[in-house]
């Protein structure tokens, strides 16, 4: 989603929106992740404005304190940025890729079943098709990318192969090396 997007210029309309609009993009976020509840303050600060960047390819940015912490496509489900998830790992469940994969996961490339099932690969919690997830990588600590599953984890598991997860966010593209926008 972001390998090409440049969003320093593409911006074609920053503006801080009205409180009501506020409070349902922030109602909307709470809703969609339920242990956001226990920090939303530390995420939407009280008295600091909600704004909404509009970018090319139907992208919306939600920025607080000029930070990117959420966006979303079209009318689409809010998904969080990497910077968010690594502030808060627990917002979202993780599936975990083998080494071999990481290479391509942070070339923008879609997860495949054989990179979620083989020996190093962890799909600890069964999710329906269409999660939004965290992608971990073998030996490290922080998530390289979030994506949405395609197939649910037990057809990952039982059909293996062809795409497992579809790639929307990962580390070096670039929403994640600009991590703010001036508004």
């Amino acid at each position: 989603m972001f390998k090409k997007l440049s969003l320093k210029g593409s911006a074609s309309a920053s503006n801080q929106i009205k409180s009501s609009l506020q409070r349902n993009i922030k109602n909307s976020i709470l809703t969609q992740y339920p242990k956001l509840k226990d920090i939303e303050e530390e995420i939407f600060p009280k008295k600091v404005a909600i704004v909404q960047v509009k970018c090319q390819n139907h992208i919306n940015l939600i920025l607080v304190n000029s930070e990117i912490i959420f966006f979303n496509e079209r009318d689409g489900p809010y998904y969080p940025t990497l910077r968010i998830l690594h502030k808060y790992p627990d917002i979202l469940p993780h599936v975990q890729v083998d080494k071999g994969a990481i290479k391509f996961v942070l070339q923008g490339a879609n997860i495949m079943c054989k990179g979620l099932t083989s020996p190093g690969a962890r799909m600890d919690v069964d999710l329906p098709a269409d999660s939004i997830v965290a992608v971990m990588a073998e030996g490290k600590k922080h998530a390289a990318a979030i994506g949405v599953t395609k197939m649910s984890t037990n057809d990952i598991r039982t059909i293996n192969s062809d795409i497992g997860v579809n790639n929307i966010h990962y580390l070096g593209d670039s929403l994640f090396t600009t991590p703010t926008l001036s508004e």
